[in-house]
């Protein structure tokens, strides 16, 4: 997720990889960040903070004490952290950079790599109305984003955080619908993707509900009825809707954890 943030950030013009860097105690993990953004690399956290302003916490939530301890002391009013650890809560975060940095949760996705991403955050107390602005700045350079109260992150985490898996496993089903209708699988992957691609853009460009949509393609008696028939037989809302409680949940749990 680092990586595709930076790299979404530069691929849109809003930093260089000159002013970037990147801080990963594994090496191999360092050097891959590094040769992709094409950015200065550290294994020092410390170095980290005295060359950066602007920082972005991207490790797994449960490495948060590890990774920051030994600099805690070294946060000051100047920091502007953003954090992308799922389930960890403001006052947690804000715990972890000493009660001195201005502190802001976020929950992105991955496709910001290719500049369609989803993403919501919160601010900390501490956050000023410019940082709200700058998050937002580099949010939407990499797709959409959305102020959000910090109760609601998440919920951001179950359903923008975690749906390009839903979405993907989606297209895999269709295209295997298409291969066992006869269509080869190259054709068939690429024809179920562009599909939900044309299906998402005409939610967000015609302002129209889903449901109206839907209908729209419904005919009476044609075939698009029969397979949403099979798709309500087979469950599919209520098997998305758990599927986003249950992220969101889990999201609670890590927080907890």
């Amino acid at each position: 997720m680092a990586a595709a943030l930076a790299k979404g950030f530069v691929n849109a013009g809003i930093v260089s990889p000159e002013s970037l860097i990147g801080s990963d105690p594994v090496s191999a993990g360092r050097e891959a960040f590094g040769q992709e953004i094409g950015c200065e690399t550290t294994d020092s956290n410390a170095e980290a903070l005295t060359k950066a302003k602007v920082v972005f916490l991207a490790f797994k939530p449960h490495q948060l004490d590890e990774a920051t301890e030994a600099v805690r002391d070294q946060f000051d009013e100047s920091h502007l952290v953003i954090s992308i650890l799922a389930g960890v809560p403001l006052a947690k975060l804000d715990a972890a950079c000493g009660g001195r940095a201005r502190v802001v949760r976020v929950m992105p996705n991955t496709p910001a790599l290719v500049g369609g991403g989803a993403c919501g955050y919160a601010l900390g107390q501490s956050a000023t109305a410019e940082d709200g602005e700058l998050v937002k700045r580099l949010l939407s350079a990499v797709g959409v984003a959305y102020e959000v109260k910090e109760g609601l992150i998440d919920a951001v985490t179950g359903l923008s955080g975690s749906g390009p898996a839903y979405g993907y496993m989606i297209i895999e089903a269709l295209s295997d619908g298409g291969v066992a209708a006869g269509l080869p699988r190259g054709i068939s992957t690429r024809l179920a993707a562009q599909t939900m691609l044309g299906a998402a853009k005409m939610v967000l460009e015609t302002g129209k509900h889903p449901g109206e949509l839907k209908d729209m393609v419904c005919s009476p008696g044609g075939t698009t009825i029969e397979g949403v028939h099979e798709l309500e037989e087979g469950g599919l809302r209520s098997a998305l809707i758990n599927a986003v409680r249950a992220a969101t949940e889990r999201a609670v749990e890590l927080g907890l954890e």
